[in-house]
């Protein structure tokens, strides 16, 4: 599933997006990210409310990309490029949507990314990968020993 998320499913994602989004160092993020959140495997969190393959929560991950203002208005250019009524651009629409629309939860991934104020880490950097995605994604219960693995596996499909 990983190779299809990062042939079909980012390109796709990108197209909704900003030139300067796509990099192959926000590629990697995101498959590393969703690797550690769902194995690209579960768009429902097991005994949980996270939803989509980046287990997005309705709070802090969904309303964040809507409501903070350098991703806000990307995140509704997208939206209305994929149709979405505008009745359907809130918190709890956007978390229903991100479980069944790959690209949509992507868009979302990648702005969530986006309002991280560092530069996003580089192939050798794993570690400052952890905190990008620890300050992104805030996850309840974190799993620090997966992390190198996924993180190396992103970036030599990316690389």
């Amino acid at each position: 599933m990983i190779h299809h998320v990062h042939q079909f499913i980012v390109p796709a994602a990108y197209a909704l997006l900003p030139l300067e989004m796509d990099s192959p160092a926000a590629t990697a993020l995101l498959l590393a990210i969703g690797l550690q959140e769902s194995r690209f495997e579960h768009r429902r969190q097991i005994n949980g409310p996270a939803r989509g393959v980046y287990q997005f929560e309705r709070g802090g991950g969904v309303r964040g990309v809507l409501m903070h203002p350098s991703s806000k208005r990307h995140a509704q250019a997208a939206l209305l490029a994929l149709s979405y009524p505008r009745s359907a651009w809130t918190p709890m629409a956007c978390y229903a949507a991100i479980e069944h629309n790959d690209v949509l939860a992507t868009v979302f991934a990648r702005l969530l990314l986006w309002t991280l104020p560092d530069a996003l880490p580089a192939s050798d950097e794993p570690d400052r990968g952890w905190d990008a995605y620890m300050a992104a994604w805030r996850p309840g219960t974190p799993r620090p020993e997966r992390w190198a693995t996924y993180y190396r596996a992103a970036w030599g499909i990316v690389a």
